[in-house]
């Protein structure tokens, strides 16, 4: 059964058209368009494992606003894994330390009710670990004032604190957690920015597409 989505629109810049985004502090691959959704029919199963078909499309996508985006946000997890966010306090945590300007105007588009691919890397192996939910949209990164902060950043100001934090709450805890080879190797994420050859971006959109793929695999 046909199953309609909606997905954020986001273009790509053409090397020859990159400009300066947000205030012009940094170039970027990526426009973000907000305000841009289009609906999608998706009728093709997506596949739960290499070479399978899935049991449903993206049916697993039930009780998710059409208005909603999507996202993938990346943590080491000898800094701060998904289990350390379910002993937080309301399993909540202010998402700080982003110090990439595209990773900065990614968080700045986020709205409360979002949800996001919660991602650890550089681990053995690096893969999803579950999905959070925004709980609280973008405010000024207090670790970027604070000398004694690893995240402390001199240029920064009570007039100008240049970087941004979310607030998001842990939604679910993936039984197992989703390694790169399987994305990798998952045909209906192939366009996925985490799997762009050189990509570095600890913030970044997924499609509703890919993210109901996502969940897709974790209950295979």
């Amino acid at each position: 059964v046909a199953t309609t989505l909606f997905e954020m629109a986001y273009t790509r810049r053409s090397s020859a058209a990159a400009a300066c985004v947000a205030q012009g502090e940094a170039s970027s691959d990526w426009v973000v368009q907000p305000a841009a959704r289009r609906s999608v029919v998706v009728s093709a199963p997506v596949a739960a494992n290499p070479g399978h078909a899935a049991s449903a499309a993206a049916t697993i996508m039930l009780g998710y606003d059409a208005g909603m985006q999507y996202w993938l946000i990346k943590s080491e997890p000898d800094v701060f894994s998904i289990r350390d966010l379910a002993k937080a306090p309301r399993k909540t945590t202010h998402w700080e330390g982003v110090r990439n300007y595209q990773a900065r105007n990614f968080l700045r588009a986020m709205r409360k009710g979002d949800r996001c691919l919660f991602y650890h890397s550089n681990a053995a192996p690096p893969g999803v670990a579950g999905v959070v939910e925004v709980v609280r949209e973008a405010y000024p990164d207090a670790s970027a004032q604070d000398p004694q902060s690893d995240y402390h950043d001199p240029k920064a100001t009570a007039d100008n604190p240049i970087w941004s934090v979310v607030d998001v709450k842990l939604v679910e805890g993936f039984a197992r957690e989703i390694p790169l080879d399987d994305l990798r190797a998952t045909k209906a994420l192939a366009g996925m920015e985490l799997l762009r050859r050189g990509s570095r971006l600890s913030v970044h959109p997924v499609t509703a597409t890919q993210f109901a793929t996502v969940l897709e695999l974790a209950k295979a």
